[in-house]
């Protein structure tokens, strides 16, 4: 009685349940728009093709089997069915495609590799001809008329969407596409074998091959999931393409607001790919590389990211990355000064040089001539693509002295001075340096979130904002010192302040003779932490006033950070694991447990 209601019941509201508490807390509005719209054009595709099937006895249903309510003869839970299904596979995607960032998959748009238009326009020609055969199979009854009838229907819309978007699908990593693809698939193929054992829905004799996949799924129904789940899949792709337009050529799209329009989205689907800037994906793409192989903690994080705000954080980190860069890899004193001075310049070009009446195009291509001229080529890109119409101007040259700062260790000219040699005497310098380079670039991170999240916002609550970010910074790089006493020591670096080397009768050399040792250097790096854990019981209430969409991302890759702050309090085997280099980190299944709690608080 009512198989068919418990097939939903038991199998697929259950697992859009979880699925839903699993993808939570990385959806956003968008998702849901793009779900929900994907849902209302399967309902009303699937909804005359479904009728033409039942009133031509391709479908039935026992009057047992069904709770009766039926709309064009198609029974409520078949309806539900097609909402279920979509959501199902939607979810999926949404799952699997949260780290990519499509925007990088651009440049297939323009002049594309070979390989990639062959497999284009094979594809084409295959869903062309398996439309026209499924057209012929579907006019006579016979056993091939299911299975012309599936593909009869969905080819069309697989090759309409194909030839949109297909480049752009092929270019995206097999986990994002194929694995949407085939595990609801599997999932759905099963519960389908279930049901026709069941006898909760049967096809009728002579409309199909009779030839099973396995048990009583017959070929047509694994066919017509398979194809279902490619149309949701790539449908989530076209708009996924047209979104990543939007966001990644702000040249196009001047202003987008926190969720673009549905003219928006018809706009980028209309722009020529020609004017597409391929310079600025590949920018893109450094500064991604960038952030993987420099911070595994603030990588995964910004993956968590949305929209314009996720590249505009890549960009600024890709700046703060390449100039700490320039500075560290300095051979003299005269050269770090001289790359600081041309950074300094770098800022006033964008900030210092306030001549109304210069043409934007002109002092953009001012700056890049600059660029060219005082910068090796590989640095074109960050500094190009730093995002300073943005950006506020103070904390910027703030970062350029922090990292000035850090070289002193480095170059200290001839003397033996200890002010010389390491410039960190006290807890104010503590506190300065850690500001200059940490607490900045959380300053910098706010600045971006309420321009692309809450421009409005009150003056008042913005300075609480930056001011939580700023003390948060401090407290990360309190636990960056704290965990790195080994490495610094190493090449010749000294963090703890003189002062504190004094009280417990230690010089800065007996550190760098014997960094792992003796005991009163673990009692300064527990007071480095007591410091940071209570900035970030002062600073953490203040980070829930962050915008939604972006505060549990923030707040997820501060948590992932105390992380090693935790575990070295712990000081437990197997919590924290030293890599050759003696660096302590977390391992990778704490980590992501400890983003997911803080997505999951939020």
């Amino acid at each position: 009685m009512y198989d068919y209601a418990f097939v939903h019941l038991k199998f697929t509201i259950p697992l859009a349940v979880l699925l839903t508490a699993i993808v939570y807390p990385v959806l956003n509005r968008i998702h849901v728009i793009q779900t929900g719209c994907l849902i209302f054009i399967a309902f009303t595709a699937a909804l005359p093709w479904d009728a033409y099937l039942i009133e031509q006895k391709v479908w039935s249903y026992p009057p047992e089997a069904i709770v009766g309510p039926r709309l064009l003869g198609i029974p409520f839970e078949e309806l539900f069915f097609f909402v279920i299904q979509t959501y199902i596979t939607a979810l999926v995607y949404i799952l699997f495609n949260k780290p990519v960032l499509h925007a990088l998959h651009l440049n297939t748009q323009r002049n594309p590799p070979a390989w990639l238009r062959v497999i284009k326009v094979t594809g084409q020609l295959i869903l062309v001809a398996l439309s026209v055969w499924g057209w012929k199979a579907a006019q006579v009854s016979q056993e091939t008329t299911y299975l012309g009838l599936i593909l009869v229907w969905a080819c069309p819309f697989l090759l309409a969407i194909w030839t949109l978007a297909g480049r752009f699908i092929l270019s995206l990593p097999w986990f994002a596409t194929v694995l949407p693809v085939f595990l609801p698939t599997f999932y759905l193929w099963a519960v389908d074998e279930l049901a026709l054992h069941r006898g909760t829905w049967s096809i009728g004799s002579g409309t199909k091959l009779e030839y099973c996949l396995f048990g009583k799924l017959d070929i047509e129904e694994a066919t017509f999931f398979l194809v279902t789940n490619m149309l949701i899949v790539s449908g989530m792709a076209v708009f996924d393409q047209y979104l990543a337009v939007i966001y990644a050529f702000p040249t196009l799209f001047p202003k987008v607001n926190r969720y673009p329009t549905p003219l928006m989205l018809v706009q980028s689907r209309l722009v020529n790919t020609a004017k597409y800037d391929l310079e600025r994906i590949e920018g893109l793409r450094e500064g991604v590389e960038r952030l993987r192989l420099k911070s595994r903690s603030f990588y995964l994080a910004n993956s968590l990211f949305s929209g314009r705000l996720r590249i505009d954080l890549i960009l600024l980190y890709s700046f703060c990355r390449l100039a700490d860069d320039l500075v560290d890899d300095a051979k003299s004193r005269l050269e770090v000064l001289s790359w600081t001075a041309k950074l300094n310049h770098f800022l006033d070009l964008h900030y210092g040089d306030l001549d109304a009446t210069e043409d934007p195009k002109q002092k953009s291509e001012r700056i890049d001539a600059y660029i060219k001229e005082a910068f090796p080529p590989f640095a074109y890109q960050a500094l190009h693509l730093l995002p300073t119409h943005i950006l506020p101007p103070k904390p910027l040259y703030e970062l350029i002295k922090g990292f000035e700062m850090d070289s002193q260790f480095t170059f200290h000219g001839n003397s033996d001075s200890t002010d010389l040699k390491y410039p960190i005497a006290d807890d104010k310098d503590l506190e300065t340096y850690a500001i200059r380079v940490a607490g900045t670039v959380g300053e910098l991170c706010i600045a971006l979130i309420i321009h692309h999240c809450l421009p409005d916002m009150s003056d008042s609550q913005k300075r609480r904002l930056e001011s939580a970010a700023c003390r948060m910074g401090i407290a990360l790089q309190y636990v960056n010192i704290a965990r790195d006493i080994i490495v610094d020591a190493r090449i010749g670096r000294v963090y703890l302040p003189t002062t504190w080397l004094k009280e417990e009768g230690l010089t800065h050399k007996a550190v760098l003779d014997n960094p792992e040792g003796p005991e009163v250097i673990e009692k300064m790096r527990r007071r480095l932490l007591d410091n940071a854990f209570e900035l970030y019981r002062e600073a953490r209430p203040e980070m829930q006033q962050i915008p939604s969409e972006a505060r549990g991302p923030m707040i997820g890759a501060v948590e992932n950070y105390m992380e090693i702050g935790r575990v070295l309090r712990e000081k437990k085997v197997g919590q924290v694991f030293v890599r050759k280099e003696g660096r302590a980190t977390v391992p990778k299944q704490r980590r992501f447990m400890t983003l997911l709690r803080a997505l999951y608080e939020q």
